[in-house]
């Protein structure tokens, strides 16, 4: 469901998936995952909590869900994902701004740093998983001109911290990214 109508249509890691149902039917799907960059695991909130964090990595909802569905589903599912420190990001290649997560009060933590992705042509796979497979010598004997290195779009970074109370604080504390104000559409003018 999810790579038949996210605008990636690709798989992405996923532990755990729930679904949106209206009068039965599936109208929406988000999907939590292990980040797929141990430097993310291990900075976002330091080594102690490398174990502890968990990406939402799809979410697709129906347009014809009625408002705020995307934010119903993340906020019903959150407690359910079973980590403490939840990263989400928005696509500035696709104008995401990541309103949902600020409608639910995420913290911004800004733009992901400026990369460039590992792509093969005729290869659907994302950079990280050919990176994972492949030195850059290998994959260039491998596909030669097939190979390149292709700007990566930035991403708006938000986080969750999932506990509540003296553990929330503690979360809080240890988190390694800068906080920013919520980026907003006029500011993309």
């Amino acid at each position: 469901m999810v790579i038949k109508n996210h605008y990636l249509h690709r798989k992405a890691p996923c532990s755990i998936a729930f679904g949106l149902f209206l009068n039965e039917e599936l109208k929406g799907v988000v999907c939590y995952g292990t980040p797929s960059s141990s430097s993310l695991r291990k900075g976002i909130a330091g080594v102690d909590n490398v174990n502890n964090v968990i990406e939402l990595t799809r979410l697709w909802v129906n347009y014809d869900v009625p408002k705020n569905g995307e934010s119903y589903l993340i906020g019903n599912t959150l407690k359910k994902c079973g980590k403490e420190i939840v990263v989400s990001y928005a696509d500035t290649a696709q104008n995401h701004l990541g309103i949902v997560y600020q409608a639910i009060n995420w913290i911004y933590t800004g733009l992901s740093a400026k990369r460039t992705n590992w792509t093969i042509e005729g290869v659907d796979k994302h950079c990280q998983t050919i990176a994972d497979k492949y030195t850059a010598k290998e994959i260039r004997e491998l596909y030669g001109d097939k190979f390149s290195l292709q700007p990566r779009s930035r991403k708006h970074r938000y986080v969750y911290i999932n506990a509540k109370g003296k553990r929330r604080k503690e979360l809080y504390a240890q988190l390694k990214y800068p906080v920013f104000v919520y980026p907003k559409k006029e500011l993309l003018k």
